[in-house]
């Protein structure tokens, strides 16, 4: 089974649109990243993890699939799954290195 194959089985397997999928996959691969390389998501290395995988996705579904018509419209579908991919892995890094306390607490509340 291709990576494409096994990307288009769990997009048809699980209840959420395929835009929510992106969203989900990308906070859940800089969670799972921060914790391999046992890393902050302060730290740029997880985001950095999140975005080179969603290059790599992209590149991919680019090479598989044929939009012969359509390329403008590719590319835009291909835009949108890279910000969408990005948005919370993005949104956890500029939380966590500008309001830390917002994520981890300061300890003076139980």
């Amino acid at each position: 089974m291709s990576l494409y194959s096994a990307k288009m089985f769990v997009e048809r397997s699980v209840a959420f649109h395929n835009d929510a999928l992106h969203v989900i996959v990308g906070l859940l691969i800089a969670l799972v990243a921060a914790a391999l390389l046992r890393s902050s998501l302060a730290r740029w290395r997880p985001w950095l993890v999140v975005l080179a995988l969603e290059l790599l996705n992209e590149a991919n579904d680019y090479l598989v699939e044929t939009w012969p018509n359509e390329v403008a419209q590719q590319f835009g579908e291909i835009a949108k799954d890279i910000v969408l991919t990005m948005a919370l892995p993005t949104l956890m890094l500029v939380i966590a290195r500008r309001w830390p306390n917002l994520l981890a607490g300061d300890g003076s509340r139980a």
